[in-house]
């Protein structure tokens, strides 16, 4: 998976950028279909704003999470993310299920007439 980096009124060094490879790297590994993520770091008012955004089958998916440190506001943007896919995920998979179709009313409809009731 390609992460773009980019960082507003923030320097992006080293040590975060691995931070946010690693934070990610489970990710990738459940979601092996995403193929990139973009990721942007930001400070605005003494607070550390993390926006994260990719495409996973056909949907955009985006989140974004606040923190004083900006480790913590990582971290918490990879649990959201984490957490947006997986239900992604199921929504994907509950439109595979074919609903079954009640039969029911027929089956009653010729059980009373069977009686004869009248």
């Amino acid at each position: 998976m390609k992460i773009n980096l980019s960082g507003h009124h923030v320097e992006v060094s080293d040590s975060i950028r691995e931070h946010i490879e690693e934070k990610f790297s489970k990710i990738a590994t459940h979601f092996p279909t995403l193929i990139a993520l973009e990721v942007i770091v930001s400070l605005e008012h003494g607070k550390h704003h993390v926006e994260l955004s990719t495409n996973y089958e056909g949907a955009t998916v985006s989140v974004s999470s606040d923190d004083t440190v900006m480790y913590p506001a990582i971290a918490s943007a990879a649990k959201k993310l984490d957490a947006a896919l997986k239900h992604r995920k199921g929504q994907l998979k509950a439109n595979l299920h074919a609903k079954p179709i009640a039969t029911s009313p027929d089956i009653a409809h010729e059980k009373v007439q069977a009686l004869n009731l009248g």
